[in-house]
Order: structure tokens, then C-alpha cells, then sequence
């Protein structure tokens, strides 16, 4: 039988002092690749030494890259250049990490090798033709399965050529995906958004040399350049931060500050829609690190209000409804979300997961195509399924500060994949969670 994780919390609960949540994913993730391919010794900080950033780091491992670390959030990458990856020796497991496989697609479609891209049943479910249909129409061999998911098959390919990009759907990974392809490509690759999605690709070939053009909502570049390797410092990532930031809104007496925290202007729609939503949230120490805006977030416990989510926001804040739908549970009135299909494909279906746990607590909640409409009311206990979502399973352990009962989160153990010491620090703060294995 397999062993499980719960998370158990009791009602109550405040969260007060100063904490650092682990580091940006998505920085953490391109740090490698990126690092990898340079030219010179990148040295990282802030590393996020999560189950999802050490599947990149194994891949690149796996092509011949010497990394030392992760040890401490400290990372050392020996680059290759741009040409220097080699075949590996079997296929490159990903585990249940999105990222790692849409942006190693494009970053491998102009390699010269051939390559298997694996993950576990969770990302071998998930859509992987937005970044293979792109890529094959810039000259890329790459097969999936009937269904358009992993595992992905790169075979080599004489060349790529540029193309001009116009995404259908935003998504920073596809574009991502097209621009790493884009290096190896002939000539000049545009990628055009239909709305802003996280620029943490774009912003990082900047810091490694690379020239990147942006005009507007058209982001391009040419093939053919190199990276010279640079020191990241890696923020703390707004996602995490986002647990934290609901559940300090939402328990009575909180105070808390979360610092050093990534403010990127793509990623910062959760802080504007609680900041609508009325919660009280202070930027404060705003600085740069190494091309990416970070500052000091307070958050004190404030009445929130029901709103309808501006569609705009949407990819500003795209990992972070979870969290915010919590928040919709605890605020007066009515939250309504639209133009958010793509939380059906993330990890889980988490329109239906959120809404499947919210109802078992006592909260109308009514998912829809798109989004989802939630009244705000009383919370009581129960048990709900994470799905093996970590960001399901984080968003319900905050339920329980305003909860009138006992909450169990089933299937947990996938927290560490973006969040490892999640429990521990909330447990600090002030969070009444207990974690069972079963």
C-alpha cells in the first residue's frame, strides 16, 4: 500500500513575524538551463531546492552538465555553451514538472540528439501540443502520444528556422519554449501574446547577454548568439508567498512580513487582486536583483469583499487561485472569476478541485467553463482531496485560520515539490497543522 501524506489543521490560528518563503520556480528553473548553457561558472542563490527545479537540474546532469549543489539554495553550474549538451544515456524523467518539459522541448528540438521526455501520470496527462505544434512549424521532430502528451520524442533535425509566433492562449511556457528553440534557429523567431504573460525567460537572456527585442506584446530574437555566465540571486517566489499572503488577510490579530519576495510585473496579479478585494498590503525595501524586482511584503489582517475578477489579471496570477479562492471563501458577498480555462489543465482540474473542497466546507462555490463563482460564507471542517496538487493542498491548509472545524487534506506529499518546509513555516507562524503519513 502507498504510503500518504495528510495535512491536518485545527481551527484558529493567527500568523504573525517576519518569514522567507523558498525560492522563484520559474528563476530557479531557467537558472539551470540557461547556466548550463553559457559560457563560465554561473554561481546561484536562492536555488529552490524543490522536487520540480531538481528535475531540471538531474536533466541537465543527465546531458553531461557538471553542476555542484543544490546545497543551501547555492547552485554551481560549469557551462557547456551553447553547443555542448550530449545525448543522454536514457530518457529525462521529469517527474510532475510542467515547466521542465515545455521549455527542455524547445531547448532541446535544435540540439542534434535524440531525447525522451518523461514525467509521472500527473504531467503525462497534461497538454504538451501548444509547444510541439509551434515548434514543429520551425523545422522540429518531435512525437508525443495520440493524445498530444508525454512522453515527448525529439529526434534531430538539420536546422530550425525562425518563425513570427502569434499565441492563441497565454502562456509563458509556450512562448518560453519558442524563444529556446529560437537560439538554435536560423534567422529571427517573434513570439506575439494576447495578453502579458511572466517574462522570466526574457529578462534572464538579458542577464546572460543574450539580446532580446520586445515592442509592445511581440517579444523577438536571433539565432545563433551565445550566453556568458553571470550570478543569479533568486527571489522568493510570489506563489508561495501567496499562501501566506491570503492567510494573514484572513485570521484576525495577523501581522506578517514576507521578505525578499519577487514582485516580476507579470507575476504580481495576486497582490492586485487581494489589494482590490480590500486587503491591506505594503510594499515596502523594493530593490533589483540581477534583472528582477524584489521587495518586502506586509500583510495585516483586513475584511475582504467579493469582487469580479478583472480577465485582465488572469495571467498575472494564473498559480496563485487557489489561494485566492480561499480568500473568495472568507470575503463578504460574491467572487467571480472568468477567462481561466487553463486552471482546468494545470496539476488537477483545479476549478473543480477548488469548488469540490470549498462545498465540503460549507461554501457555495459554483465552477464554470471559464472560472468560477464563489459566495463568500461561514467555513466549516471536513475533509477534502488535494488531488496530489500542491497548491490545492497549501490553499486549504489556510482555510483552516477561519475554519469553525477540524480540515483534512488528503494526499499532500506533492507540497514539496514547489514548497518543501511549507508545513514547518507555517507551523511557525502560526498555523495549527499537524502533517500524518499513513
Amino acid at each position: 500500500m502507498q504510503n500518504t501524506t495528510d495535512f491536518i489543521v485545527e481551527p484558529g490560528g493567527l500568523l504573525v513575524g517576519r518569514l522567507r518563503v523558498p525560492g522563484d520556480k520559474s528563476i530557479s528553473h531557467r537558472s539551470i538551463m540557461l547556466g548550463s548553457l553559457a559560457e563560465g561558472v554561473t554561481r546561484v542563490t536562492g536555488f529552490l531546492e524543490g522536487e520540480d527545479s531538481l528535475a531540471t537540474l538531474r536533466a541537465f546532469r543527465a546531458m553531461a552538465v557538471e553542476i555542484e549543489g543544490p546545497e543551501q539554495g547555492r547552485v554551481t553550474i560549469h557551462g557547456v555553451g551553447m553547443h555542448g549538451l550530449r545525448q543522454p544515456e536514457g530518457p529525462l524523467d521529469l517527474g510532475n514538472s510542467g515547466t521542465s518539459m515545455r521549455l527542455l522541448a524547445g531547448l532541446l528540438a535544435g540540439q542534434g540528439f535524440e531525447v525522451t521526455l518523461t514525467g509521472d501520470e500527473s504531467l503525462s496527462s497534461r497538454p504538451m501540443r501548444r509547444v510541439t505544434e509551434p515548434l514543429t512549424r520551425m523545422g522540429a521532430r518531435i512525437e508525443t502520444t495520440p493524445a498530444g502528451t508525454a512522453p515527448l520524442h525529439i529526434h534531430p533535425v538539420e536546422t530550425l528556422h525562425g518563425i513570427d509566433y502569434e499565441m492563441p492562449v497565454a502562456s509563458a511556457q509556450v512562448k518560453s519554449a519558442i524563444l529556446l528553440a529560437g537560439l538554435y534557429a536560423e534567422g529571427e523567431t517573434c513570439v506575439t501574446e494576447p495578453a502579458p504573460t511572466r517574462d522570466h525567460t526574457e529578462r534572464m537572456l538579458r542577464g546572460f547577454g543574450y539580446p532580446v527585442q520586445r515592442n509592445g506584446s511581440r517579444v523577438c530574437l536571433t539565432g545563433g548568439g551565445r550566453l556568458g555566465a553571470c550570478d543569479i540571486d533568486v527571489p522568493a517566489d510570489i506563489s508561495s508567498a501567496a499562501f501566506f499572503l491570503v492567510g494573514a488577510s484572513i485570521a484576525p490579530g495577523s501581522e506578517l512580513v514576507l521578505e525578499h519576495v519577487g514582485i516580476n510585473p507579470t507575476r504580481d496579479g495576486v497582490i492586485t487582486i487581494l489589494r482590490l478585494m480590500g486587503a491591506d498590503i505594503e510594499v515596502s525595501n523594493e530593490r533589483d536583483v540581477g534583472g528582477e524586482p524584489v521587495a518586502d511584503l506586509r500583510v495585516r489582517h483586513a475584511p475582504l469583499k467579493g469582487i469580479r475578477i478583472p480577465e485582465e489579471l488572469v495571467p498575472l496570477a494564473i498559480d496563485e487561485f487557489p489561494a485566492l479562492f480561499v480568500a473568495a471563501a472568507c470575503a463578504e458577498g460574491e467572487t467571480v472569476l472568468t477567462g481561466a480555462a487553463e486552471l482546468r489543465v494545470k496539476e488537477s482540474d483545479r476549478i473543480q478541485v477548488m469548488a469540490d473542497g470549498l462545498r465540503v466546507l460549507g461554501i457555495e462555490a459554483e465552477p464554470t467553463p471559464d472560472g468560477i463563482r464563489i459566495v463568500g460564507g461561514r467555513l466549516g471542517g471536513g475533509e477534502v482531496l488535494s488531488h496530489g496538487d500542491h497548491r490545492i493542498a497549501m490553499a486549504f491548509a489556510m482555510a483552516g485560520l477561519r475554519a469553525a472545524g477540524t480540515i483534512r487534506i488528503k494526499d499532500c506529499a506533492n507540497v514539496n515539490t514547489s514548497f518543501p518546509g511549507f508545513a514547518r513555516l507555517a507551523q511557525e507562524a502560526g498555523l495549527r497543522l499537524e502533517v500524518t503519513h499513513g
